[in-house]
């Protein structure tokens, strides 16, 4: 607390005791809101006899933004979860007792239940007229006058319930994010998949290359770990015979705090059997226009100042098609070790002796190309070194069947043709404990319960994994991961 709040905390304690006195409860639970504050001016927007207003009975609550006291009257802008109106209180209407020893102890900050009828002012506002009122809940911190503009945002972050309440714009960002979440999982459903829940604790980290959190399990005496992923479930799950599964939740990863970057977030992953990679292309494009229209209205939007053209179809391109037309690599050397070895080199990026010409292309297009990428644009057929859970092509055995979904420069999706060789994926398993060895903490382990569930046999699969918040943060503007996530993870 600083020393600016402690006169304001201590005035707002003595009018709380000052209620409190005079036998006022400035916390009751016994009055129930039958109307909501932005349905009461939606649905009486357009009347303006005085007669017709008169006769609406409203009851409502919400929390005071603002009061401007003109002696026996004061007006006060009240806000719900549906939206804020001006309501008039007059002594002569509610009792002068009341208005003098209740009412005018009641500041910003407050939550107050009304009820009353509807008039509008001279100048034209629709407005309460409140016959009867009581206090709710006694605000004892004053709202921050100064909030919005904040240079250290981190302050809005922490105290993200100050932010809600102060910053309209705030809820209705978190009201798109949950529209988002919903309209994603009705797609879902009515093509036909099943919403799962798949463990949040696991015996390995699996179904991504990333370092997990770890806990201890004080009954079993053993170590879990926050998944990274639920991949590998939702495979076990197709095994089983369910031919379409997702699930909407949350991944862990033990990794640094960026704009796009949060330890804890929410993805969907989701898979089908008897598809591939490129109808996943396909069923995704559908799923984000369709999005993006109904959230918009059209399909062209603005995030931080570039337009965005979701019209489909979009690109497809190689990582080494994106370098030759986003970097202006030279087509007929794309595939050339020592070319690519000497750019990077240019470029001072750091490459070791091992990689294959695939895995240099890929660090290339990560640091040329991949900001570039506003529309969306697949990139698609992976080198299979870097994608160790990806079928291989039958054309190319040293390239995946897996595309990476980039919009507004930045990764929204990651799929693939899944891989269902028990033997391959056991030597992939494999070549990443020995990455893991070799001190690589974001290799895999080898899941053996897994490899276990593949001999079974798993039918042809593809599978899918897209960021809820990077793509609710292209939908709403935001400029920062930590914008539309209610309670980021923060640094001390």
């Amino acid at each position: 607390m600083s020393k600016e709040e402690n006169p304001l905390i201590e005035a707002r304690k003595a009018k709380l005791a000052a209620l409190v006195a005079t036998g006022v409860n400035p916390y009751p639970n016994d009055f129930k809101p039958t109307d909501a504050l932005g349905q009461i001016r939606n649905h009486h927007a357009e009347i303006t006899d005085d007669a017709s207003l008169a006769a609406v009975q409203v009851q409502c609550a919400g929390r005071i933004l603002l009061l401007r006291n003109f002696g026996k009257l004061t007006f006060a802008t009240v806000a719900d979860m549906s939206g804020s109106m001006q309501i008039a209180v007059q002594r002569d209407e509610v009792g002068e007792a009341l208005y003098r020893d209740v009412f005018r102890k009641i500041e910003v900050g407050d939550i107050l239940g009304v009820a009353g009828t509807l008039f509008r002012t001279q100048t034209g506002e629709l407005t309460i007229r409140v016959s009867r009122f009581q206090l709710l809940s006694k605000a004892v911190r004053p709202l921050p006058e100064k909030w919005h503009g904040l240079e250290d945002v981190e302050a809005r972050y922490r105290h993200r319930y100050v932010d809600l309440i102060v910053n309209p714009e705030v809820r209705a960002l978190f009201q798109i994010r949950s529209r988002v979440i919903r309209l994603i999982r009705e797609f879902m459903e009515a093509h036909g998949f099943l919403e799962v829940e798949t463990p949040m604790m696991h015996p390995i980290p699996g179904g991504a290359v990333a370092r997990p959190f770890v806990t201890h399990h004080n009954a079993l005496n053993r170590n879990l770990f926050l998944r990274i992923a639920p991949e590998l479930y939702l495979k076990r799950l197709i095994v089983g015979g369910f031919e379409k599964v997702f699930e909407i939740n949350r991944n862990f990863r033990n990794e640094g705090l960026s704009v796009r970057h949060n330890p804890e977030f929410t993805m969907m992953e989701f898979y089908q059997a008897y598809a591939d990679y490129r109808q996943l292309m396909d069923f995704t494009e559908q799923l984000i226009t369709s999005l993006v229209q109904k959230i918009h209205g059209t399909l062209i939007i603005t995030h931080q100042g570039r337009q965005i053209d979701f019209t489909p179809p979009w690109p497809r391109l190689t990582p080494g098609e994106a370098l030759v037309r986003h970097a202006g690599a030279e087509s007929e050397r794309i595939h050339e070790r020592s070319y690519l070895e000497a750019w990077a080199a240019d470029l001072h990026l750091k490459t070791e002796p091992g990689w294959d010409v695939g895995k240099l292309q890929l660090e290339l297009f990560e640091a040329r190309v991949e900001a570039q990428l506003i529309h969306p644009t697949f990139i698609v057929d992976y080198p299979v070194s870097v994608s160790p859970l990806s079928r291989r092509s039958d054309r190319n055995p040293e390239i995946a069947e897996r595309f990476e979904l980039f919009i507004g420069g930045w990764e929204i999706a990651n799929a693939f043709s899944e891989l269902n060789d028990p033997v391959d994926q056991a030597e992939r398993f494999l070549m990443q404990v020995a990455a893991k060895e070799r001190g690589d903490q974001e290799a895999m382990h080898f899941d053996a319960d897994y490899i276990q569930a593949l001999e079974y046999g798993m039918p042809p699969t593809a599978g899918e994994g897209i960021g809820i918040d990077r793509l609710t943060m292209l939908l709403t503007d935001a400029a920062a991961i930590r914008d539309v996530i209610l309670f980021p993870v923060l640094r001390s």
